[in-house]
């Protein structure tokens, strides 16, 4: 199965600009957001909402697969794929970032951090370094006039790459992308991706400053039938503040891919990942050695999937005062890209007792972060006719999730 399957843009990604904007207020009016592109209302009793990225504008037919991070200076950094020709996965595609100094209320003008025309230079997935304030960017690459199911069978003209790029200026600007394929992709693999979504520093001795990126790609299972392939899930790590990468964990078995990694409130690792064979649930790995390795991967009923791409974050712990508390957001549906959920839970993903529907409508990928204020923020995507109409920023506090105080 391609790695995003169901990702046909509607046909509506083809109307005008302003017709899109005007679609996004409509769709925030409708839920009692006032939702503009530039900005919110004040009002906290619910979930306030912007739209930093809106299909048809800004020079590309269409945005995908989000990312947002907070930074140490707590500037918001938003990250997506900027498809400049189509709304396919290969093709000419930058990755964009906008920046927000007041919590994803108002955001800066688009910036390209990587684009190789006609190339494919996507799947962007940060990670900030705690200790110097740098931010990591993890991304992949591919020519752009391959396609998806060829690099997966490894017929395609090129093959998909692993790069980084960095900035240590809160975003602003961002170093030339270095190429880190050679360690951290196995020869035999097809397709490779990073994320989508974000990567984590850990905190828990003995592992404590290393970075571990969630990645996916895909390999045949016997030299007989090179057509075939399938997919798998496995991280990349970093011990030295992100100067070199090397191949972590492979999650045992096979039919996962897109995941996310969260560190529980013992150091474990949790891979949370979206799968193809389990359709109508998340599957769930878990590492007690900081990615080195990873157990079985077992189905987590409760996390109802569309075989969509999800989000999974630590919002506290008790160690900082809190409470040991995760945060976790997908597409909340066995049958189609929609209901876009976030849930809390509050024993480290064993059961996850409160949950929202931020959008009921259409909608996929999203991804989560905890904003300087202690609010929430999940940057979504989602549309009235498509799921990939607008990617959307919603901010809100904790207690709308039925959270116990």
């Amino acid at each position: 199965m391609p790695n995003r399957s169901l990702t046909t843009v509607s046909p509506t990604t083809t109307y005008h600009w302003w017709r899109k904007l005007g679609f996004c207020a409509v769709l925030a009016a409708g839920l009692g957001w006032n939702c503009r592109t530039e900005t919110m209302a004040a009002d906290t009793s619910g979930p306030e909402s912007s739209c930093p990225f809106v299909g048809g504008a800004e020079g590309y037919h269409a945005f995908r697969i989000p990312a947002v991070i907070v930074t140490r200076k707590g500037t918001v950094l938003a990250l997506c794929e900027g498809r400049k020709l189509q709304s396919g996965d290969t093709g000419y595609i930058d990755t964009v970032a906008k920046r927000s100094t007041d919590g994803g209320r108002t955001w800066q003008p688009l910036e390209v951090v990587w684009s190789d025309p006609p190339n494919t230079c996507g799947n962007p997935c940060p990670v900030v370094d705690q200790g110097t304030g740098t931010i990591w960017l993890l991304l992949s690459h591919n020519l752009g006039e391959d396609d998806e199911v060829p690099l997966c069978r490894r017929t395609a003209k090129g093959t998909r790459t692993a790069w980084v790029t960095k900035s240590d200026d809160d975003g602003l600007t961002w170093s030339k992308p270095r190429e880190i394929t050679a360690t951290t992709k196995r020869p035999g693999w097809g397709y490779f991706a990073t994320g989508p979504g974000v990567a984590i520093q850990l905190r828990k001795a003995p592992h404590a400053c290393r970075m571990v990126v969630p990645c996916n790609y895909t390999t045949q299972p016997d030299a007989d039938h090179p057509e075939r392939y399938r997919w798998g899930s496995h991280v990349i790590l970093s011990d030295d503040h992100g100067e070199t990468w090397r191949l972590g964990g492979i999650v045992p078995g096979l039919d996962t891919d897109e995941c996310q990694v969260v560190e529980l409130a013992d150091g474990t690792l949790m891979l949370n990942m979206r799968s193809s064979a389990h359709q109508g649930c998340r599957m769930v790995a878990l590492s007690k050695d900081g990615g080195e390795t990873w157990g079985e991967a077992r189905c987590d009923r409760t996390l109802i999937d569309a075989t969509c791409q999800g989000s999974i974050l630590r919002y506290s712990n008790v160690e900082t005062g809190g409470r040991n508390r995760l945060l976790f957001s997908n597409a909340a549906s066995a049958k189609a890209r929609e209901r876009l959920t976030v849930r809390l839970s509050y024993d480290e993903g064993k059961t996850w007792p409160a949950a929202r529907v931020l959008f009921a409508g259409q909608a996929a990928y999203s991804c989560l972060t905890v904003l300087p204020d202690g609010m929430v923020g999940c940057l979504y995507e989602h549309g009235r006719e498509g799921p990939y109409e607008v990617i959307s920023f919603a901010r809100f506090r904790l207690d709308w999730l039925g959270a116990r105080r």
